[in-house]
C-alpha cells in the first residue's frame, strides 16, 4: 500500500497522544501538561512540514490521497485551539507560564526589595527613658 505521509507522521501524532492521555489522567502533574503543551506545538510544525513535503502533484492525486490530505490540514486547524484549551488546564492545575523577554524594562524593579543582612534602628525593647502614658 502506497502511504501519502511516511511513518514519522503518525508516530509523531500517535506519541503526542499517548502523553495526552497521561497529562489527562494526572490529574495533579504540571509536568505531564507542559510536555502535551510542548509536544502539541511541536506537531503543529511537523504537520506543517510534512504536508508541505508531501503534498502530491496533480497528477496522483487519488480521492483517498485527497481526503487523506484533507483530514490532515483539519487536524493542523484544529490544533491550535487545542494548545489553547491545554493551556488552560495548564493554568487551572497551578501553573504560571509568563512570556517575558526582558523588552519592558532593562532593569529588575527593585520597589518591593527589602535587604534582609541590615537590621532596622527600631529596638527590640522599648526605651526606659520614656514614661508609658497612664491609662486614667
Amino acid at each position: 500500500m502506497n502511504y501519502l505521509f511516511p511513518a514519522s507522521y503518525a508516530w509523531g501524532n500517535f506519541s503526542i497522544l499517548a502523553v495526552g492521555i497521561w497529562a489527562v489522567v494526572q490529574r495533579d502533574s504540571l509536568d505531564a501538561i507542559m510536555m502535551f503543551l510542548t509536544g502539541l506545538l511541536l506537531t503543529v510544525l511537523t504537520d506543517i512540514i510534512h504536508v508541505c513535503v508531501f503534498y502530491p502533484s496533480n497528477d496522483y492525486l487519488t480521492d483517498v490521497k485527497r481526503f487523506s490530505i484533507g483530514m490532515a490540514i483539519f487536524s493542523l486547524l484544529l490544533k491550535p485551539a487545542s494548545c489553547y484549551f491545554v493551556y488552560q488546564m495548564y493554568r487551572e492545575r497551578g501553573g504560571e507560564y509568563t512570556f517575558n523577554i526582558g523588552l519592558t524594562c532593562a532593569g529588575q524593579d527593585r520597589s518591593t526589595y527589602e535587604p534582609i543582612d541590615q537590621q532596622d534602628a527600631s529596638p527590640q525593647w522599648p526605651d526606659p527613658s520614656k514614661a508609658a502614658p497612664h491609662p486614667y
